[in-house]
């Protein structure tokens, strides 16, 4: 059977691997870096379960990806801006906190050895120029990033937490949050990268917070951080190339979760392969509506935000909870709503194609 070649062994790339190679294709993947998730070092991520009826780990199943990684269910969430504080709870959960790098435990360790399992051939610290692969699955543009991430990874006695922390003094126009697990935290500021020079403080301001509310009793922090890249307008094709994951600018505006997003392009562009369909048709149907979903409810946020009303913020927090999976399917309201967004962020991040 003929040999496909892809670029990137991101969860994207190695998800179509994955399909391809339990089809009986011969794959190549061609990965810069020396091992899968070195843009990592141990962040805990949330796998996001709020945007459709079906769960992700049973979706993930669907997709012929394995469990095999650690993967923690949360379904209360804190909410704080400092002086207030409020807990939402979910009927199930919200997330699932998964660790992104390159060793055990990992989603990244866990997809490549599910890939070398079934034959697939990773090439470590060799590259592909896009027009001589099938897939491209390279990760975020860095020309179309929204926001960047700092923050600290660690260990602790301090018990399992999901807290999310609105205030402009501690992450300007963006989100602070602090998330811990089977005594692994993860702790980190998001500002918009028009404000890139106040990350440093605000991270630290951060930090000081969370220290002085709840002990974070830091052991062997570690610092992490990255950015995401972000298209409503995403290039799923050029010549017979497809594109995945943040490489085709599938990641989320508002609170930059992109993993489903990525597993499910890499799925659905090796679905295109084996069918002989047309994948390019077959994203727009999936994500565009989501994509554009996300803009608005960006727009709304930065809007509320901007007022510093928590009173309001709590309000639509407790209203979002009841539609959260009809926020972002792009429901009547934001098709209403999307060309006012969509004008209003174009011209904020002039570098995002909206």
């Amino acid at each position: 059977m003929k040999g496909l070649a892809i670029l990137g062994a991101g969860l994207s790339g190695l998800t179509s691997a994955i399909n391809l190679a339990r089809e009986g294709y011969d794959v190549d993947v061609y990965e810069k870096n020396k091992d899968v998730g070195t843009r990592f070092r141990g962040d805990l991520q949330g796998l996001e379960n709020w945007s459709a009826r079906k769960d992700i780990l049973e979706e993930l199943r669907e997709m012929n990806i394995e469990v095999d990684f650690d993967c923690d269910p949360f379904s209360r969430v804190t909410l704080t801006n400092r002086s207030r504080t409020k807990e939402i709870v979910f009927q199930r959960p919200l997330f699932y906190l998964v660790k992104r790098g390159s060793f055990s435990g990992t989603i990244d360790h866990g997809l490549k050895t599910q890939a070398l399992e079934l034959g697939i051939n990773i090439h470590f610290e060799e590259t592909r120029s896009p027009n001589e692969v099938d897939i491209v699955a390279t990760g975020p543009i860095l020309e179309e990033v929204p926001a960047v991430v700092k923050g600290i990874v660690f260990k602790t006695d301090v018990k399992d937490a999901a807290i999310v922390l609105c205030n402009d003094e501690f992450a300007f126009k963006g989100y602070s949050y602090l998330l811990i697990t089977k005594g692994y935290g993860c702790l980190c500021t998001v500002v918009t990268v028009d404000e890139l020079y106040r990350v440093n403080r605000c991270f630290e301001k951060t930090k000081a917070f969370f220290a002085g509310r709840i002990g974070l009793n830091l052991q062997s922090p570690k610092e992490v951080g990255g950015v995401g890249s972000f298209s409503p307008k995403s290039v799923y094709k050029k010549g017979t190339t497809l594109y995945v994951g943040e490489a085709a600018g599938l990641q989320d505006l508002l609170w930059g979760f992109g993993m489903r997003f990525a597993v499910t392009s890499g799925y659905l562009a090796a679905q295109s392969i084996i069918n002989n369909e047309d994948y390019e048709q077959i994203a727009k149907k999936h994500f565009e509506s989501k994509l554009k979903a996300s803009v608005v409810n960006r727009y709304i946020w930065e809007e509320v935000a901007a007022k510093n009303d928590y009173s309001l913020l709590i309000y639509l927090a407790e209203f979002a909870k009841k539609i959260l999976c009809s926020m972002h399917n792009y429901n009547l309201l934001q098709r209403v709503a999307y060309p006012v967004a969509s004008y209003h962020l174009k011209k904020k991040y002039p570098k995002i194609k909206l």
